[in-house]
């Protein structure tokens, strides 16, 4: 198996559920974080996640007891193939922990950061030699949502982000390659549109928090779940395909983009949008909406297995 021994550095939410993945898969897994309870939080973590692992066919090598816990990164990353890295945003932390861990590193390991909000360029600061570094940013939770954003740039070795592209379609992620360093990446980025537009309409009055919510999930998301929105532009305009469907709705979508919303969080907005979660939740607990959240999303999951 290539890639057999791997390292997580940082136990938290996304840490524990690279860990449960990458457990699943048959890989050993060596993990360091400085909280005091890390290990039973992880290991808590991993026995939740894994029916749903089981659920989803990727428990069938795997075994949940293959990790270990280090009171260093040194010690952790130690003859680890891949090392997926979780710290917290933060570049100071994160310089400190890739000067750390550098000396130690298998020459062939590749190290693969989580970073949402930092540029690779950025923490690319921290390494003497950035060449086995790449981006290998998830979607929460890692072992649940199946895409990976990866990305290198003229410092990377482009066998590190081959390697990388390898091991995690191997624990059975989808990987895109994101070609250009922006500011959030592809799909932060995208979602950042969307909630954007989904303020400004509940802002200006146009539909409740709750409508707004339930005219995604029940209407665009549900196709955005099967097919990306160009793809589906181009499949609705028929036998003409996406040019068809450009010809038709070009005046359309350019009166609909210069309408668009231009909203800022502060502190009136975050009051209305948490007013307005408050309603739709009714009364359930951040835990029972997660559940039916992850129970949801398991289930499609199942639903489309095989189909793409």
């Amino acid at each position: 198996m290539e890639f057999a021994h791997t390292a997580c550095l940082g136990g938290g939410v996304i840490g524990a559920s690279w860990a449960a993945l990458f457990l699943a898969s048959g890989r050993s897994v060596a993990v360091f974080d400085p909280a005091s309870e890390v290990e039973k939080h992880v290991r808590d973590y991993v026995e939740m996640a894994w029916p749903t692992l089981t659920e989803l066919g990727l428990t069938d090598n795997g075994a949940p007891d293959a990790i270990s816990f280090h009171d260093s990164a040194v010690k952790a990353v130690a003859g680890a193939a891949f090392v997926q890295e979780n710290v917290p945003e933060r570049l100071p932390i994160k310089h400190a922990t890739f000067a750390e861990i550098e000396p130690v590193l298998d020459p062939q390991a590749i190290v693969a950061s989580s970073a949402s909000g930092l540029m690779l360029s950025q923490m690319q600061g921290g390494w003497k030699d950035p060449a086995r570094f790449v981006l290998g940013h998830p979607f929460n939770p890692p072992h649940l949502i199946p895409l990976v954003e990866i990305l290198g740039n003229d410092l990377t070795d482009p066998a590190a982000v081959d390697g990388a592209e390898r091991f995690y379609e191997a624990v059975g992620k989808v990987t895109i390659r994101v070609n250009k360093e922006k500011n959030g990446h592809v799909a932060n980025r995208l979602q950042a549109a969307i909630w954007r537009e989904a303020i400004s309409l509940v802002v200006e009055g146009v539909a409740s928090v709750e409508d707004v919510d339930k005219a995604v999930w029940a209407g665009p998301g549900l196709r955005w779940a099967a097919m990306g929105p160009t793809m589906l532009f181009n499949l609705g305009a028929g036998v003409g395909g996406l040019q068809a469907f450009c010809d038709h709705f070009t005046d359309t979508f350019n009166s609909w983009w210069d309408d668009l919303g231009q909203v800022r969080l502060d502190e009136d907005v975050s009051r209305t949008l948490t007013e307005g979660v408050r309603d739709e939740a009714r009364g359930q607990s951040p835990a029972e909406l997660s559940a039916k959240r992850d129970a949801l999303i398991l289930a499609m999951q199942k639903a489309t297995a095989g189909l793409r």
